[in-house]
C-alpha cells in the first residue's frame, strides 16, 4: 500500500503486482470474462451490482461484519474499524486486507474505504450489521451528541428504538408525523423522528443511521464476537471403524451402479419427454438393487454426472436411458478405481438427487434425471460440509443429533448469505456421501480427505487405500443340496456376470446367494450354452461337489429344450412330440395364440414371431427358432448402448487452463494501462496510410514499441501497444502487448501511431 493511499480504486488495481491481480481475477472469475482493456474498466466492472452480489455471497460472517462496519463508520482508519469491531483486532485487521485483495475496499488517502455499491449489497445480508441499509444518516453525528440524544428519551421511545435495533433496523411510521420538533411529538415514534434517532428513507419507512446503532451496542457493531465460528459438536469414534463402514458403503455403491447399468443395457427404461426417469422405473429400480428409492436415485443421478449413463435410442426407437460407451471401460478397472470415477463426478455435480420424490411449488413431483434438477449452491454447500467434516479432530465424528445441525451452523457461518435451504444441503451432502463411501458413522473417511481437499495424487491415494479396506474378490462357490450356491464373498466380475444369467440372485449381503431354476438354466441355454458347458461351468467354480439335484435340473431343462420349434407362417411351431404340440394346443391360455394344428408334428399360428416366443414360455414351454435350413437359431439379448458423454475435464487440467486464462487477462490489462498512459492529451491529426507506413518501418528499424490507434473490420477503434516486426504489402506484423501474441493489422486501417518511452 502507498503511504498516502491511491485516488481511485484504479489507481490501487494498477500498482499490485501481475501476481496478486491474478488472485483478484481467480477469486472473482466473471471480472475476467471477457478481457478488461485496462484497470480502470477492470475497477469499474468490480464496482456493478452483479459483481458484487457474487463477491458478497463468498463471504465469512467476520468478513461481511468488517465489511458492514467499514460501511457504517464512514471515513476512518483501519484503528478505528478495528476498535467497533467485536472481534480481536490483529484478525480485523486480516480480513480487511483481504477484503482489499478482493476489490471490495480500497484504501483511500483518508484511510480504507468500501466500494459504493457495497452497503446497498449488504441491505439484503444477514442481520449481523448495525442497520438494514448500512449506512450514516446525512449529516451523522459525533458519539457524545448521540448519547446526549439517547439520555433525554422517554422509555417507551427507548424501547420502541431498541425494538428496531433488534429487528434490522427499519421500521414503518404509520400515521406519525415525519417533520416534527421534540417539544411537539406526541407518540414515542415522533420523538425518535424528531431527535434524528430513526431517519425516513422513503414513503412510510424510516431505518435507524448506523451512528445510533453503534452508540446502543457500546461502540459496538455487534453484541456478539464475529471472528469465533460455532463449534460441531462431536464424539469419539475409531477412525479405523470409519474406514471400514464407508469402505463397505463404497463397494455396495459400486457394485449397484454396475447391476443397475447392466439391467438397463437389456432392458432400458424409457426417457420421459421431459428428460427424466420416469417415477415406475425408478421403484422398479429400487427393488432390483434392494434399496430404497432414495439411494437409487443418487446412484443414478451420479451414474448419469460420471458418463456411464446417457439418453439414446431403445429397442423400439423410442428415446430411453442407456448405458453409455464408457461403462464397458469402467467395469474392466478395479472396484476401487471405480469408486474414484463414481465420486469425483459426485463430488463437482450440481445435482440434487435428494429431490427425486418431492414436489416442486407447483405441486409437480421432482423425478430423477429431469433436466432442471440442479441448484447453483449445492456444490459449494456439499464441498463447505465435507471440508468442515473434515477438520474434525482425528478420532471425533459428529455427535448423534447435534452434530449435524452443528456443522449446518457452521457451514452458516462461512457463508451466511443464499441460500435458505443451506442447512438442507449440508444434510443432504452428508447423508449423500455415507451412501457412497465417502464418509461413515458421521465421519470422514481418511481415504476421501484427498478429495475434500483437492490434492494433486488424491486419485491413486484413494484407491490404493480403498483397495486396501475392501474385500478380495473370489473366484468360486459352494453350492449346496437345495439348488443354491453361495458365493462367500464379491465376486469376479466375469464370474458374476455368468453366473446371473445361469442362476437368479436370492439375496445379497456379505454372502451373495444365487438360486438354479428351470426358467434361469432356460435363460443360459437361450444365449446359446448347452448342457455340457453349463455342466463344466457349475463344476469349475465350486468348491464344493455338485449336488445331483441340480445335475437332473440341468439335465431336464436341456431335454425339454427345443422340443418344440418355432417358425414364421406368422409363425408355426413343430416338434417330433405329438404330446408336446397337443399339451399346448390344449393349454387353457393358448386360444389367443392362434394355433392350428396341420399335421401331428406342426402347428401353425397368426400371432407374429416375436410376440409368440415370449408367450409360449409363459405357458411354460422352452421354445427355439428355426431358421429356413432347420438350424437352431439362439440369439442373447442385445447390449445396448448410447454415446459417450463429453469427458469432463480432469481438475489438473481445468486449473491449469483457469490459470492460463489469467495470466492472459493480467497481459491484457497491463497493455491496456500502457496504452492510456502513452495516449496523447491533445487532439491529434489522423496520418495517411504513406504516413503510418513511414512511421512503422522507422520503429521496425529501431526496435522502438509504439502505441498504434487500430479500426477493426467493424468500425470499433482500440488502441494497442506493438512491437512492430516487419512492414511489407500493406500490413503490418507486431508482437500485440495485449494478446502477448504476434498479429497481422492492415495499415490502411491505423490511424495513428505514437512512440512509448523504454520501461514504461
Amino acid at each position: 500500500m502507498s503511504a498516502e493511499g491511491f485516488r481511485t480504486l484504479a489507481d490501487q488495481l494498477r500498482s499490485w503486482p501481475d501476481v496478486r491481480l491474478s488472485r483478484l481475477l481467480l477469486a472473482r472469475p466473471d471480472l475476467a470474462t471477457p478481457a478488461p482493456h485496462d484497470s480502470g474498466q477492470l475497477a469499474s466492472r468490480a464496482a456493478t451490482r452483479s459483481s458484487l452480489m457474487r463477491a458478497l455471497d463468498q463471504l465469512t460472517r467476520i468478513e461481511l461484519c468488517v465489511l458492514d462496519a467499514l460501511v457504517v463508520a464512514g471515513q476512518t482508519t483501519r484503528a478505528e474499524l478495528a476498535s467497533i469491531v467485536h472481534a480481536e483486532p490483529a484478525r480485523t485487521e486480516a480480513t480487511l486486507d483481504h477484503l482489499v485483495d478482493l476489490a471490495l475496499v480500497w484504501d483511500s488517502p483518508t484511510g480504507p474505504r468500501a466500494l459504493s455499491g457495497v452497503a446497498e449489497g449488504l441491505a439484503g445480508g444477514p442481520g449481523a450489521g448495525v442497520s438494514g441499509l448500512r449506512t450514516r444518516s446525512s449529516e451523522p453525528r459525533s458519539p457524545a451528541a448521540v448519547a446526549r440524544e439517547l439520555e433525554q428519551l422517554s422509555a417507551p421511545a427507548r424501547a420502541l428504538l431498541e425494538h428496531v435495533l433488534d429487528h434490522g433496523g427499519e421500521a414503518t411510521t404509520g400515521t406519525s408525523r415525519h417533520t416534527v420538533s421534540p417539544e411537539e411529538a406526541a407518540t414515542p415514534a415522533e420523538e425518535l423522528l424528531a431527535r434524528r434517532l430513526l431517519v425516513p428513507r422513503g414513503g412510510a419507512s424510516v431505518v435507524l443511521p448506523g451512528e445510533v446503532g453503534l452508540a446502543l451496542r457500546g461502540g459496538r457493531t455487534t453484541t456478539d464476537r464475529v471472528d469465533v465460528a460455532p463449534e460441531v459438536p462431536s464424539v469419539a469414534r475409531s477412525g479405523a471403524m470409519v474406514d471400514k463402514v464407508a469402505a463397505g458403503a463404497a463397494f455396495e455403491a459400486v457394485r449397484r451402479v454396475e447391476l443397475l447399468l447392466d439391467h438397463w443395457g437389456t432392458r432400458p427404461p424409457v426417457a420421459l419427454r421431459s428428460g427424466g426417469l420416469g417415477v415406475r422405473d425408478l421403484r422398479a429400480s429400487a427393488v432390483l438393487l434392494h434399496v430404497d428409492e432414495a439411494t437409487t436415485a443418487l446412484l443414478v443421478e451420479t451414474a448419469a454426472a460420471a458418463g456411464l449413463l446417457a439418453t439414446g435410442h431403445g429397442p423400439d426407437g423410442e428415446g430411453a436411458w442407456l448405458p453409455t460407451d464408457e461403462l464397458d471401460r469402467w467395469s474392466t478397472r478395479s472396484p476401487a478405481e471405480r469408486w474414484w470415477v463414481l465420486v469425483q463426478a459426485w463430488w463437482d455435480s450440481p445435482r440434487l438427487p435428494a429431490l427425486v420424490g418431492t414436489r416442486d411449488a407447483a405441486g409437480k413431483t421432482w423425478n430423477a434425471l429431469a433436466p432442471e434438477l440442479s441448484g447453483v449452491h449445492q456444490v459449494e454447500s456439499r464441498h463447505l460440509a465435507l471440508r468442515e467434516l473434515g477438520e474434525l479432530p482425528e478420532g471425533q465424528v459428529l455427535a448423534s443429533g447435534t452434530g449435524l445441525p452443528g456443522l449446518a451452523a457452521r457451514t452458516g457461518w462461512l457463508r451466511p448469505r443464499r441460500p435458505r435451504t443451506r442447512a438442507d444441503q449440508v444434510a443432504w451432502a452428508v447423508t449423500e456421501a455415507e451412501a457412497l463411501g465417502v464418509a461413515g458413522l458421521g465421519g470422514l473417511a481418511s481415504y476421501a480427505r484427498g478429495l475434500v481437499t483437492g490434492a494433486v495424487d488424491a486419485g491413486a491415494a484413494a484407491t490404493a487405500a480403498l483397495d486396501a479396506l475392501m474385500p478380495p474378490p473370489v473366484d468360486h462357490v459352494l453350492l449346496q443340496a437345495d439348488l443354491t450356491a453361495v458365493a462367500p464373498g464379491p465376486l469376479e466380475s466375469t464370474l458374476a456376470k455368468r453366473l446371473q444369467l445361469l442362476a437368479d440372485v436370492e439375496s445379497r449381503g456379505g454372502a451373495t446367494v444365487y438360486r438354479f431354476t428351470p426358467s434361469s438354466v432356460r435363460r443360459a441355454l437361450d444365449t446359446g450354452w448347452s448342457a455340457v458347458e453349463v455342466h463344466d461351468f457349475i463344476s469349475s467354480v465350486s468348491r464344493t461337489p455338485v449336488p445331483q439335484p441340480l445335475a437332473y435340473l440341468v439335465d431336464d431343462t436341456a431335454r425339454t429344450f427345443g422340443s418344440i420349434r418355432v417358425g414364421h407362417a406368422e409363425a408355426f411351431l413343430r416338434a417330433d412330440d405329438e404330446a408336446a404340440l397337443s399339451e399346448v394346443l390344449h393349454h387353457p391360455k393358448a386360444a389367443s395364440l392362434g394355433l392350428r394344428r396341420i399335421a401331428p408334428t406342426v402347428l401353425i399360428s397368426t400371432t407374429p414371431l416375436d410376440v409368440l416366443l415370449p408367450r409360449l414360455r409363459d405357458l411354460g414351454a422352452a421354445p427355439v427358432v428355426e431358421g429356413p435350413d432347420g438350424t437352431v437359431r439362439v440369439t442373447r439379448p442385445d447390449q445396448l448402448r448410447a454415446r459417450t458423454p463429453r469427458e469432463r475435464r480432469p481438475e489438473g487440467l481445468r486449473a491449469a487452463r483457469e490459470s492460463a486464462s489469467v495470466s492472459a487477462v493480467v497481459t491484457a490489462v497491463r497493455a491496456g494501462d500502457r496504452a492510456a498512459a502513452h495516449r496523447p492529451t491533445g487532439a491529434t491529426q489522423a496520418l495517411s496510410p504513406s504516413g503510418s507506413l513511414a512511421a512503422l518501418r522507422e520503429a521496425v528499424e529501431t526496435g522502438a514499441t509504439v502505441l498504434i490507434g487500430y479500426v477493426d473490420n467493424h468500425g470499433t477503434r482500440s488502441e494497442r501497444v506493438v512491437d512492430p516486426r516487419a512492414v511489407e504489402g500493406g500490413t503490418l506484423t507486431a508482437h500485440d502487448h495485449r494478446a502477448d501474441d504476434l498479429r497481422t493489422f492492415a495499415v490502411h486501417r491505423i490511424s495513428s501511431v505514437s512512440p512509448v518511452g523504454p520501461g514504461s
